[in-house]
């Protein structure tokens, strides 16, 4: 976490070069990223893009922002839309979310690694899934319920759990590139270590 202004400014001046390095339309979601932001201090940041086959629209475009500040969490997601029924012309849509970090209940980091037997200190990760919560939406899986009893045909209701699923990412160095998967673990322990000090 930044503890000085010089390393405040350069985190901000990083989210600004990697908005305009992914080429999908900076100024709109600079804007829109600026008013959520306002004042305070970028401390991480992911720039993610997502490309997706749709049969009705072709090749589309996503791009994610997460930003982590000392006070909150902004999540930022932009698509591109083709002209279609209502819209005769192309057109995105920016959806930004301010989350405060003391809201934030849970951080969950899934890793995978390639040939674990090998893994040391300093070992890349191929995989990363950040999943945060902040109880906004709830994720509930249901099965069965049993006695253990093979041959017992009783109903014996149903088991499950739940857990906070507000957003999830995943990002790999074969699709997205080392790079990513590094600023993601980075992130994922930024943001950790400030919402637990905020949590009351």
């Amino acid at each position: 976490m930044p503890e000085n202004p010089a390393r405040a400014g350069h985190a901000t001046s990083d989210l600004w070069s990697d908005v305009e390095r992914s080429g999908y339309y900076p100024e709109l979601m600079a804007d829109s990223l600026r008013a959520s932001i306002g004042s305070d201090e970028v401390l991480a940041h992911v720039v993610h893009q997502e490309t997706t086959i749709d049969d009705d629209m072709g090749i589309r475009r996503h791009v994610t922002v997460l930003v982590a500040t000392p006070t909150r969490l902004v999540v930022c997601h932009t698509d591109e839309h083709p002209a279609g029924e209502g819209h005769p012309y192309p057109h995105a849509t920016t959806t930004t979310e301010v989350v405060p970090m003391s809201r934030i209940t849970s951080v969950a980091l899934t890793t995978t690694v390639a040939n674990p037997a090998q893994y040391g200190p300093g070992s890349t990760c191929r995989e990363v899934t950040l999943v945060i919560g902040w109880g906004a939406i709830g994720h509930i899986d249901l099965e069965p319920a049993s006695c253990g009893d093979e041959n017992c045909e009783a109903d014996h209701g149903y088991t499950g759990t739940m857990s906070a699923d507000d957003l999830s990412l995943r990002v790999s160095e074969d699709g997205d590139g080392p790079a990513v998967v590094a600023q993601v673990l980075h992130f994922a322990a930024v943001l950790n270590e400030v919402a637990c000090q905020t949590r009351p």
